[in-house]
């Protein structure tokens, strides 16, 4: 029997080389290149030649734009990520490492849909015993979910176009295989395949997919990169195994506002939904504690009140340390040069901690002023004033600089019960906010001097 010819595969572009190399030839990118089975040509030419009429163009104007209608999963803090609920014909993309609660949660809200229409879920990682064994130990009524054991994909696209369920969940996408490849499931070229034929399908018939990925070691999806160009929303789960609290990210949604994020809790009764996810980021102190500040951040449309804690001490070794958990570390030298540069606060001798309690983790420029905050606090060995809220982005020239979204913030505020809150003074607002004092500033120094009161 001859040997199956064999490529190397770029997970990043698609690129393929007959030589493993340690950088794409096609993108330049680094130990992407994976090595998969060379599919062989079929006869009479490439299989979509002939098949497809020429297409009309149309005039954009002449397309009439309309919303599209929305399916809520009755699992809140899941339809808040995707926009509202599930796309008719939508296909989400939802990742993150294993047992974090990807099959859990999506069982959940399968359970919850079927209530109102057919839902089919595909499991391809475990046996029919498995899922009814985890839906009873969730407690959840999945009597009207049709459950499909089966990984070959023209098996399953049979199901989906004789059931015609609304919803189809794929767990995972990685354990498909499609019978016109050679290739082993999990390959590139199956998870391309299978996720490009079961997109279709979701555009043709109308039924809105769910696929379940897996992770990489550095998390990112595992699989080709353009998985993710082809589905309409990509979902990350994230949180730590060793503590309860989830976080359902959405990073890519044609059909939303990306950057929300969903709370939520694990128990033994599965996902519970966290409505007031601030209470799970601020640590109770029953008396202040220096190199502690509380900021509002902005995650999505919902403003989220986070602690960030500050340890500075003093250097033991040759080179001071500079780490951050939750925030970019890059920038935390850079706002230690500011500070001493504009604020007269040197640290170059100092070991400096930063941490974000809770294990969220905080992109936005917006936590600049309250990290400097919480390092003065920590360097005098000093609690900032109590019921005080910080928020602001600091410039290299010690301009503090305003956020978005800065009146939502403030109520947020308001309404956890923070009298005192420090911004930017281009954030103030119109109208004063009951029962919350606003402290303006225009400089990193003003900040600094106002704490030191």
């Amino acid at each position: 029997m001859a040997k199956a010819k064999t490529l190397y595969t770029c997970t990043e572009c698609g690129g393929n080389s007959l030589k493993w190399a340690g950088q794409c030839p096609h993108c330049s990118a680094w130990n992407t290149l994976v090595e998969t089975v060379a599919e062989v040509a079929r006869a009479g030419g490439h299989r979509y030649a002939g098949l497809a009429a020429p297409a009309e163009a149309v005039s954009l104007s002449s397309v009439e734009a309309k919303d599209f209608p929305r399916l809520p999963t009755m699992v809140g803090e899941f339809d808040r990520v995707l926009g509202g609920g599930l796309v008719e014909g939508g296909v989400v993309l939802i990742g993150g490492d294993p047992g974090i609660g990807k099959s859990t949660l999506l069982l959940q809200a399968a359970a919850k849909l079927s209530e109102v229409v057919p839902v089919l879920y595909v499991t391809g990682e475990e046996s029919a015993q498995q899922v009814a064994l985890r839906a009873k130990r969730l407690d959840v009524n999945a009597a009207k979910v049709m459950l499909l054991p089966e990984i070959e994909l023209e098996k399953i696209q049979a199901a989906i176009v004789s059931m015609k369920p609304k919803v189809a969940v794929i767990d995972s996408i990685q354990t498909l295989y499609s019978s016109a490849l050679t290739s082993a499931p999990g390959s590139v070229a199956q998870v391309r395949e299978c996720a490009a034929q079961l997109t279709r399908l979701a555009k043709q018939s109308g039924t809105t997919v769910i696929f379940i990925g897996h992770v990489t070691k550095e998390g990112a999806l595992a699989g080709p990169r353009v998985l993710e160009h082809m589905v309409d929303t990509v979902l990350y789960f994230e949180g730590d195994t060793h503590t309860s609290f989830r976080l359902v990210r959405a990073f890519k949604n044609r059909f939303g506002a990306v950057n929300e994020m969903g709370v939520f809790a694990m128990t033994e009764k599965g996902l519970r939904e966290v409505t007031n996810p601030s209470a799970l980021f601020l640590s109770r102190h029953s008396e202040g504690v220096s190199g502690s500040c509380v900021m509002v951040t902005q995650e999505g449309t919902r403003p989220l009140l986070v602690e960030l804690q500050a340890l500075v001490d003093d250097s033991h070794g040759g080179t001071p340390k500079r780490l951050t958990v939750g925030l970019e570390q890059n920038r935390l030298a850079m706002l230690l040069a500011v500070l001493h540069r504009h604020a007269g606060i040197a640290c170059f001798d100092q070991d400096v901690f930063v941490n974000a309690v809770g294990g969220v983790r905080i992109a936005e420029p917006g936590a600049d002023l309250a990290v400097t905050l919480a390092i003065a606090s920590s360097l005098r060995n000093k609690p900032l004033p109590d019921r005080h809220v910080v928020f602001g982005e600091v410039g290299l020239a010690g301009e503090v600089r305003p956020v978005q979204r800065g009146q939502e913030r403030l109520k947020e505020a308001a309404k956890l019960g923070f009298t005192h809150a420090i911004i930017p003074a281009a954030n103030k607002p119109r109208q004063p906010i009951a029962g919350l004092e606003i402290i303006t500033v225009e400089r990193l120094v003003e900040a600094v001097d106002y704490v030191r009161k």
